[in-house]
C-alpha cells in the first residue's frame, strides 16, 4: 500500500512546462549564436583591417628603403669613361629632365615622375645596378612594383612590362565613383573630392651647375629629389559585419634620399 501512494506522489513535468522551458532555451540559444555570428563577423573585417594595415605599412617600409638607397653607387665612384654605364646609377630618379642616359638611339627620357608613377635607380649587386618602379595607374587599386636590371635604354619601357602585383586595394587614384562611396563615410579623406597621391615631393637640392653627363643644373628635376612624402591608403575586402560601412586606413610615410647629389 505505501508503495502505491509513493508512486503517485512522484509526479514529471508537465507539457505546459516542457513547452515553457523550451521556448526559453531556444530563445537563450538564438540570442547566443546571434552575438556570437556578429562577433565572428565583426573579427574577420577587423582581422582584414588589420591585414590591410600591416601589408601598407610594409610597402611603405620598401619605398622607404628604396628611396633612401637612390643613387647607389653613385657615379662619382667610377671612371665613368671606362665604366658601363649599368654599374652605377646615373641619377636616383631615373626620369627627365636631365636623365643622362639616351633612352633611344638619339633621344632622351621624356616621362617625368608623378605622384602615382616612379622609377628608382639603385643596388648594384654585382650584376648590374637596378630600376626599381612603382605605379599605380588610373582607377586601378593595385599599386604594382618592378625590379630589373638597367639596361642603359629606356627605364620606362623596361620595367612597364615587369610590373606585377604588389599592395591590393590602393584607393589612392580612384574613380569619381568609388571617392564618393569612400567620402560618404570618411568626409575627410580626399580632399575636393581629388585623388590623393601616394608620392609628393617636397624638397629638392639642386647643384650649383650641371654636372658633366649627371644631373642638371634645374631645381626641380627628378634627379635632384630630396624627400619624398608618401601616402596609401588602403580598404578591406568586406564591409564592416555591423555598419555595413566600408573600412579604410590611411597610412603615412617620409623617405630621404640619403646620398648628395653626384
Amino acid at each position: 500500500m505505501k508503495n502505491i501512494q509513493m508512486k503517485r506522489s512522484q509526479k514529471g513535468f508537465t507539457l505546459a512546462e516542457l513547452l515553457v522551458s523550451s521556448t526559453v532555451f531556444l530563445l537563450l540559444a538564438g540570442a547566443a549564436f546571434s552575438l556570437l555570428a556578429t562577433s565572428s563577423q565583426r573579427f574577420k573585417t577587423d582581422s582584414q583591417v588589420l591585414t590591410s594595415f600591416q601589408e601598407a605599412r610594409l610597402g611603405i617600409d620598401q619605398i622607404t628603403r628604396d628611396i633612401a638607397d637612390g643613387g647607389f653607387p653613385p657615379r662619382n665612384h667610377f671612371n665613368s669613361a671606362i665604366a658601363p654605364v649599368t654599374s652605377y646609377a646615373a641619377s636616383p630618379f631615373a626620369w627627365a629632365p636631365g636623365y643622362p642616359v639616351p633612352c633611344t638611339v638619339g633621344g632622351t627620357c621624356t616621362v617625368s615622375p608623378t605622384g602615382f608613377d616612379l622609377i628608382i635607380e639603385t643596388d648594384y649587386d654585382g650584376t648590374g645596378v637596378k630600376w626599381i618602379r612603382y605605379q599605380l595607374p588610373a582607377g586601378s587599386t593595385t599599386l604594382s612594383r618592378a625590379v630589373v636590371l638597367k639596361t642603359g635604354g629606356d627605364p620606362d619601357l623596361a620595367t612597364s612590362g615587369a610590373l606585377l602585383p604588389y599592395i591590393q586595394n590602393v584607393m589612392n587614384n580612384a574613380s569619381g565613383a568609388q571617392i564618393g562611396a569612400i567620402q560618404a563615410v570618411y568626409p575627410a579623406m580626399f580632399p575636393g573630392g581629388n585623388p590623393v597621391p601616394v608620392f609628393t615631393y617636397n624638397n629638392f637640392d639642386p647643384p650649383s651647375s650641371a654636372l658633366v653627363g649627371g644631373c642638371a643644373a634645374i631645381g626641380t628635376a627628378p634627379c635632384n629629389i630630396r624627400d619624398v612624402d608618401i601616402v596609401l591608403i588602403v580598404q578591406s575586402l568586406d564591409r564592416d559585419g555591423q555598419t555595413e560601412k566600408l573600412r579604410l586606413v590611411e597610412l603615412h610615410g617620409l623617405a630621404r634620399r640619403l646620398n648628395p647629389n653626384q
